[in-house]
């Protein structure tokens, strides 16, 4: 193997991912306590890590709530249990996923809305006719559940390792040699547990389910705090709600992406989605509880407004595709019949396979449209917490840098599965992202 090849393959392969498993997990405490201790700057952070150095650092932010507590492992063991319940008994109509490389075809039931709407349900009753608990409950227990949290997804993504090299799910398993890479990764691309799909627990019934319960609770404790809730806290809560709303309805679909179809069940999309979702993707509302910014009622409105716009054309491209390919392009895409390109395929087992890829609608505007509302939606659910500091506005940023690796990632992946019939698809609809741009 030549010099560069070698050099590439460590670095992708064992630097970058051991990096990621080495220092996301403080960033994320790093981040929490900026946010709750440090009135959100990140120079007062960097003011802490002189004064006290790594290991004094790591002694205030992190390793007070390392072990996490007595209260928050029974709130992650109750939230786990409801929704390992719900996932099990709601009703719901039985899916299909994509063909996987070696042919098999993963089948799920498409109870997320079903779920979400008794999740909340249920959180509601609880903190409000019945009053087991306090609706800030999250909020109060936010650094513990996060360490216990962190604790409980780094060894469950050894087990995912170990059980997809000793008992897999199925053929589509195996390994890099490298155990670095194979725990980052992941050994399974669709991994089950006494029947419940691991994938879809960890990315949809658990990080997004979460996701607007934490919400709730950052709104109730501004609440408890001022007395009232900001303009700004009710923007960007509404604007989340309404996008997570949107996932458990479109549930189905994110069966097919990327994130399902190709990305194995390792640290990087299970420990992902059991901590990094939870914690930075709502840290731009957290930041909100105590700074009760007053947007005034137009402003306010006009994001709210802007950002629903979003988060409908993002659902609306994504529903166009699924609707192309289950019709078979018997169907209208803006008021007209669908243009496509028919892309020819053949999976590890020999079998020929094909798939329609749109180039009209939103999918004639660019390759991965749909990912620039999706950013523009988490700008103005981010955007309420005004200019004063950073922090708020890191989720943006990553989730500009995801969007972004994961179009480049997913056009590297057509282009070798289509071949040709790539090639013709991209003469038709030639920008990645932004028209004239890129």
């Amino acid at each position: 193997m030549k010099k560069h090849h070698l050099y590439d393959f460590w670095f992708h392969q064992t630097a970058v991912p051991l990096a990621l498993i080495i220092f996301c997990p403080p960033i994320v405490f790093a981040f929490l306590y900026t946010n709750t201790q440090l009135n959100g700057s990140l120079s007062a952070f960097w003011q802490l890590l002189t004064d006290k150095g790594l290991v004094g650092t790591f002694s205030v932010v992190w390793q007070p709530y390392f072990w996490g507590s007595v209260t928050a492992w029974k709130i992650l063991a109750l939230f786990s249990l409801l929704q390992l319940t719900l996932m099990r008994l709601l009703p719901g109509k039985i899916k299909e996923g994509p063909i996987t490389p070696k042919g098999h075809v993963p089948l799920y039931k498409d109870n997320g809305l079903a779920a979400f709407l008794t999740t909340m349900a249920l959180f509601y009753l609880a903190t409000q006719p019945l009053q087991l608990f306090s609706a800030t409950i999250f909020y109060d227990h936010l650094a513990e559940i996060l360490g216990a949290l962190n604790l409980f997804s780094l060894a469950f993504c050894f087990f995912l390792l170990v059980k997809g090299l000793t008992f897999p799910s199925g053929k589509d398993a195996g390994r890099s040699g490298n155990w670095i890479f194979d725990y980052y990764w992941g050994t399974e691309l669709y991994p089950r547990l006494f029947g419940w799909d691991v994938k879809v627990f960890t990315n949809c019934r658990f990080g997004l389910m979460i996701w607007p319960l934490l919400l709730w609770s950052y709104a109730a404790k501004q609440q408890q705090i001022y007395g009232y809730i900001s303009d700004s806290m009710l923007v960007a809560v509404a604007l989340q709600w309404i996008y997570i709303l949107k996932f458990f309805i479109w549930e189905s679909g994110y069966l097919r992406s990327l994130d399902i179809m190709h990305d194995r069940a390792g640290y990087y999309i299970c420990w992902g989605c059991l901590v990094w979702v939870p914690s930075i993707y709502t840290f731009s509302t957290l930041y909100l509880v105590t700074h009760p910014n007053q947007l005034g009622w137009p402003l306010a409105f006009l994001l709210f407004l802007v950002g629903s716009v979003c988060i409908a054309i993002n659902y609306l491209a994504d529903r166009q595709r699924q609707l192309v390919r289950a019709t078979q392009g018997k169907c209208l895409v803006w008021g007209k019949a669908p243009l496509f390109t028919i892309a020819n395929y053949t999976t590890e087992s020999g079998q020929q396979k094909q798939n329609l890829l749109l180039t009209s609608g939103w999918w004639g505007v660019a390759r991965h449209f749909h990912y620039v509302p999706e950013i523009l939606a988490a700008f103005c659910w981010t955007v309420p917490a005004l200019f004063g500091h950073f922090i708020p506005y890191f989720y943006v940023c990553f989730l500009t840098i995801l969007l972004f690796n994961r179009a480049l990632r997913d056009d590297q992946r057509c282009a070798n599965k289509y071949g040709k019939d790539w090639d013709n698809y991209c003469s038709k609809v030639p920008y990645k992202i932004i028209p004239y741009f890129i």
